[in-house]
């Protein structure tokens, strides 16, 4: 469904509260009274048969008795009556509720079940919902408080209301309004989607995403139901120039599944959210005071042009914690140049020090406040520099206050990003000029919100945000007439690495040259046309790790090699399991010296196919360097993908050996993407481990397929 029909959810003309009540304890009366305080723009019509009048609101006995047509119903009610209100809802033509109760799907299957009906109702009625099991709905910019929570109504409103929210927690969200409001930030939309039964969660950024009155977008997200809605919408805002900037719930590995694959048995859920985030340029923070300082840094209306970061302090100490800091969250404390150094020295005392961090010393706080300004002109004149900080601030200029507008016009006319964290001491952190300097796009935040942090989380959105306007076009291949591979999965739960390897071929992705022979003399036959040195590997679908059942042989250069070889791992390989389908032995030419990497792809229950790469062989479990992505790739997904891993200094070429055929990387982790993207119903997992590349192209050596039908089949079966 289109975002426009969520507009009688954000900005109804009416409202009518089914449930209402003049009881002051009752929900239903803490709805009435949050409009009425709120100063909702539009008309309220409580719906009690029982009361004529409450808080100077004429009551209607019900829905159907309004006289004029209603907009949005807001559901005071128990989840026992709520179905009989959507069907009045039905007949009056409300086009959109809130519905607060709980016991739906969060209860179990009959909860499920009667939320279902709810959804089937509201879908063939065309009435949008929010809800059940919410706290609601506020439009901060029309006085729509939608909520039962008088919490919300507790704390300030500022006049600067640009940052949309929306969480999956009732609770924690009404937090994080009332947190972000107490820091001078409020929201101009707060929705807690509860059980989702019919508006989701990225229904409601969709809809932020076209509204002008939104700069930011932000939330709580426990887990994302529909993840490709997401990423195209992530692929919009970017577009749009909003940053997506959401608190994921759920860093722990209790979502990591063991897998037969190494890259199955990586994957845990919440690498796959952070790469998923990475790839779409969302921003993903960690807490609540991430959010609250990324969007005050956001709506001063600049963005970063890079990482180089200059603080001017009057604390050493604080200077060099603050430096730390920096740098722990990668932003660069760069050394000044000597030019810029020397114009600086010009107008500060001989005490204090140029370099960076600029250290004024105390006298800037106590007696020459005008040091604050000091280095600015010369700041702004080094092109090295992208950021200033400033960690301390004449708390004494009011917003008239000559050398304050001094400060403000010298910020104005330079391109760099510049803003003032102070020190969270109760009762003198806040600069009384604060109102002008934030006007003027110079963001003050208090240190106990991290603005550094908030910082490195904008420079990396200003990044990606650059990398937006070169590429973001989906690069899967296309084939003249897509690979005929399916017949090979009907059959089994793993395939053989003959099997996988042909399934490979099939794509373009170049695999060693290979026979799979049944006999000795075969196995010699096959040896003799492939050329010495050949490798010997048993193939078979139930013998994973071959090295464990001592069933292959590597650098084979003799008939009589091949013919004892051959013996040996018939036979290893039927002692280590009995009652393995046995194709045969592989007979493999043996690649030349290169470095071992791995690519692989897992069916992840939530985003579906997911590609990993990283360094190969067998120290690929030991080291995990490792990245992920979601299919289907980009080429700039995949040479992300490459660069983001520590041994890609050892792909270009460490120690004076030559750098790796890096483009040939960046195609095979293309078609990885396009085979698992074509078989998504098949594939459950994929290892290609190793390849061997070198500067002068790559193979893969071993590779390795799980169903995926046969697996969900087990499952069941286990129970």
């Amino acid at each position: 469904m289109s975002h426009e029909t969520l507009d009688p959810l954000f900005n109804p003309r009416s409202v009518a509260i089914l449930g209402a009540s003049g009881k002051r304890n009752k929900l239903g009366y803490l709805q009435v009274k949050a409009l009425i305080d709120g100063k909702f723009t539009g008309t309220v019509y409580p719906i009690n048969p029982k009361t004529e009048e409450i808080e100077g609101l004429t009551c209607y006995p019900s829905l159907l008795d309004i006289p004029n047509p209603v907009d949005l119903a807001i559901f005071c009610l128990s989840a026992e009556n709520v179905y009989k209100g959507l069907e009045d809802c039905a007949k009056k033509g409300v086009k959109a509720a809130i519905i607060f109760a709980s016991g739906y799907s969060e209860t179990g299957e009959d909860g499920e079940q009667k939320q279902r009906l709810l959804t089937d109702f509201a879908n063939k009625h065309g009435i949008r919902l929010i809800g059940p099991n919410c706290v609601g709905l506020v439009n901060t910019t029309n006085g729509l408080f939608g909520t039962f929570s008088p919490a919300i109504l507790a704390v300030p409103l500022n006049e600067q209301r640009a940052v949309g929210y929306v969480s999956q927690s009732g609770a924690f969200g009404v937090l994080t309004y009332m947190a972000a409001a107490q820091n001078g930030l409020s929201f101009n939309y707060f929705v807690s989607v509860g059980n989702e039964m019919d508006t989701e969660f990225s229904d409601v950024i969709e809809y932020m995403i076209h509204d002008p009155k939104t700069k930011i977008i932000t939330g709580y997200l426990e887990g994302a139901k529909n993840p490709q809605k997401l990423r195209s919408l992530a692929k919009e805002a970017l577009d749009y120039n909003k940053p997506i900037v959401l608190m994921k719930a759920g860093r722990s590995s209790a979502g990591s599944r063991a897998a037969a694959s190494h890259t199955g048995s990586m994957a845990g859920s919440d690498k796959i959210y952070d790469s998923f985030f990475q790839q779409t340029g969302i921003v993903r923070v960690d807490d609540y005071e991430d959010i609250i300082s990324f969007s005050k840094l956001f709506l001063s209306n600049k963005l970063p042009s890079g990482k180089n970061t200059v603080i001017i302090t009057s604390s050493g100490g604080r200077g060099i914690n603050e430096a730390d800091r920096c740098e722990a969250y990668g932003l660069n404390i760069i050394p000044l140049k000597e030019k810029t150094t020397t114009e600086i020295k010009r107008h500060i005392p001989t005490f204090a020090s140029a370099s960076n961090p600029i250290d004024l010393t105390a006298a800037a706080s106590v007696s020459n406040p005008e040091l604050f300004i000091a280095p600015l002109r010369a700041l702004i004149e080094d092109p090295d520099v992208d950021n200033i900080v400033l960690t301390e601030f004449p708390l004494n200029w009011t917003d008239d206050h000559p050398l304050l507008q001094e400060f403000i016009e010298i910020s104005r006319q330079s391109n760099k990003f510049i803003f003032i964290t102070t020190f969270p001491l109760e009762g003198m952190s806040i600069p009384k000029g604060i109102k002008s300097l934030e006007n003027n796009g110079i963001p003050v935040i208090p240190g106990h919100l991290n603005p550094i942090k908030g910082l490195a989380k904008l420079v990396e959105y200003s990044e990606q945000n650059r990398k937006n306007q070169r590429i973001y076009q989906s690069e899967e291949l296309d084939y003249l007439q897509k690979p005929d591979v399916q017949y090979l999965f009907t059959t089994n739960e793993r395939l053989s690495e003959s099997q996988a390897s042909h399934i490979l071929e099939s794509y373009g992705i170049p695999a060693a040259n290979r026979r799979v022979a049944t006999t000795k003399e075969e196995a010699v036959h096959f040896a003799n046309e492939i050329g010495y040195p050949v490798a010997l590997k048993i193939d078979s679908p139930d013998i994973l790790h071959k090295t464990e059942a001592d069933a292959i042989r590597l650098n084979l250069s003799s008939e009589l090699d091949v013919e004892q070889a051959f013996t040996e791992i018939y036979e290893n390989a039927t002692s280590y399991k009995k009652d393995a389908h046995i194709n045969g032995v592989s007979i493999q030419e043996m690649l030349p010296e290169g470095i071992e990497i791995i690519i692989g792809a897992t069916n992840d229950p939530v985003f579906g196919p997911v590609i990993m790469f990283g360094l190969g062989g067998i120290f690929v479990e030991v080291f995990q360097d490792i990245s992920f992505r979601v299919a289907p790739l980009t080429r700039l997904d995949a040479i992300e993908m490459i660069e983001e891993i520590q041994g890609n200094s050892i792909l270009k070429g460490a120690r004076g050996k030559a750098a790796v055929n890096a483009d040939q990387i960046v195609d095979v982790l293309l078609q990885v993407s396009t085979l698992v993207m074509d078989n998504s119903e098949w594939i459950e997992e994929l290892d290609i481990n190793p390849i061997i590349v070198n500067e002068n192209g790559l193979k893969a050596a071993d590779a390795m397929i799980v169903v995926r039908n046969n697996i969900q089949q087990t499952t069941s079966v286990r129970g």
